[in-house]
């Protein structure tokens, strides 16, 4: 990867976005972030009780710890699924009340490679994400519970990768990078907000500490 594109930083104010503008970005670029949704109390809240919480690794990496369905768990991590501030922005922007289709948990490890780029739209289905991953219309909500950092695995997207018609925007198709990436930082307790068709993933983990998202 060229250091061009690994250091193409995003540098918008997220906090000065209106209601409006934050909409727009998300259906227009295919991404948004909405600052400080947790408190630093929520958040530590949250990472306590994720502490118990029993995961493996993904299939390419022991690094990438997560736990699928964690709906379940009870406490402030089922909680978070009705948290006011994040379904107010759902139900302006879908014009509706949201409904959950999955909910996992994910730690990036120190030393965790990095994800390739790829869509959480899957329109047939697959083995993979199965059929929930089929809506016409999916926003995927990414909670950071850490700062994330150019160095601690730090999200990355190709803006408007989702509005493209070129079979090269296959939503079936990963990739290792991409000449448009971008680089999305913020701090704990922000969340990233993507269209289910929009390329992304993220950097490696080359902090000295976990990521949990």
């Amino acid at each position: 990867m060229s250091t061009a594109v690994k250091d193409r930083i995003v540098t918008t104010d997220w906090s000065q976005l209106t209601l409006g503008q934050r909409i727009q970005h998300l259906e227009v670029e295919g991404y948004v972030v909405l600052p400080d949704l947790l408190t630093p109390e929520h958040v530590s809240r949250l990472r306590e009780e994720l502490s118990r919480i029993r995961t493996h690794g993904a299939g390419y990496t022991d690094k990438k710890q997560v736990h699928n369905d964690i709906q379940w768990a009870g406490g402030a991590i089922t909680e978070l699924i009705a948290h006011p501030p994040t379904i107010d922005f759902l139900s302006e922007l879908f014009g509706n009340t949201p409904i959950m289709m999955t909910y996992d948990y994910s730690r990036s490890e120190a030393g965790c490679p990095a994800i390739n780029l790829h869509c959480d739209g899957q329109p047939w289905g697959t083995r993979i994400f199965g059929p929930q991953q089929s809506c016409p219309k999916l926003v995927r909500v990414l909670y950071y519970l850490q700062d994330l950092t150019p160095e601690a695995a730090p999200f990355r997207v190709v803006p408007r990768s989702h509005l493209s018609f070129h079979n090269d925007a296959n939503p079936y198709l990963r990739y290792k990078e991409h000449p448009e990436q971008v680089m999305v930082t913020c701090r704990a307790g922000s969340a990233a907000m993507i269209n289910q068709n929009v390329f992304h993933g993220n950097y490696a983990n080359r902090s000295d500490h976990a990521r949990e998202l």
